[in-house]
């Protein structure tokens, strides 16, 4: 009989020493530093420094058109005669990040010019700029461009289009890639 006391006896002392010994495992913990990066970058922006601006003109019998670059040429087609005074085209500042690439969609639509007083309008339409429309052909070297517009302006005759100022706007899109 002494034999089944012994075998719960060392039983009974193998728990006791097993609950022991993982009581005795301490758990041990390790911390590590982690590290965060953000940056600001310039908010990208445009903004017109200089008007479009086709100077002053007479229409003439047959009318026609002033074609103006985006470097400030002008050619002039049909009874059109240039007063005097100067012409340009317009600019924009465009900034942001550096050496970000930039695409440049301008008016599809024609834009109409009001007459101050009338109800008499001008048309400009064909546009164009330097850099040139289209997908990522702006760069902002140094985190700036200047973009230069221009576009065709259509006018009457004498009778379509009197003495006085025409006035408008457009909208040009400057899309950040």
């Amino acid at each position: 009989m002494l034999r089944p006391a012994k075998i719960s006896l060392s039983l009974v002392l193998f728990i006791f020493l097993n609950l022991n010994y993982s009581a005795a495992q301490v758990t041990q913990s390790i911390s590590a530093t982690g590290h965060v990066f953000a940056e600001v970058i310039p908010v990208f922006s445009a903004r017109e420094t200089s008007q479009l601006n086709f100077g002053r003109f007479s229409p003439g019998p047959q009318g026609g058109k002033i074609i103006l670059t985006p470097q400030s040429t002008i050619s002039v087609q049909g009874s059109i005669v240039m007063g005097k005074g100067s012409q340009n085209a317009a600019s924009f500042y465009v900034s942001g990040d550096e050496n970000a690439s930039y695409s440049i969609s301008l008016p599809s639509d024609p834009v109409i010019l009001k007459h101050n007083s009338s109800e008499r309008s001008m048309v400009l339409e064909d546009w164009n700029s330097w850099p040139p429309p289209g997908n990522g052909t702006g760069v902002l070297q140094n985190g700036f461009q200047v973009v230069n517009v221009g576009a065709t302006l259509k006018i009457g005759n004498i009778h379509e289009n009197p003495v006085g100022i025409y006035t408008g706007s457009y909208t040009i899109t400057f899309d950040f890639n």
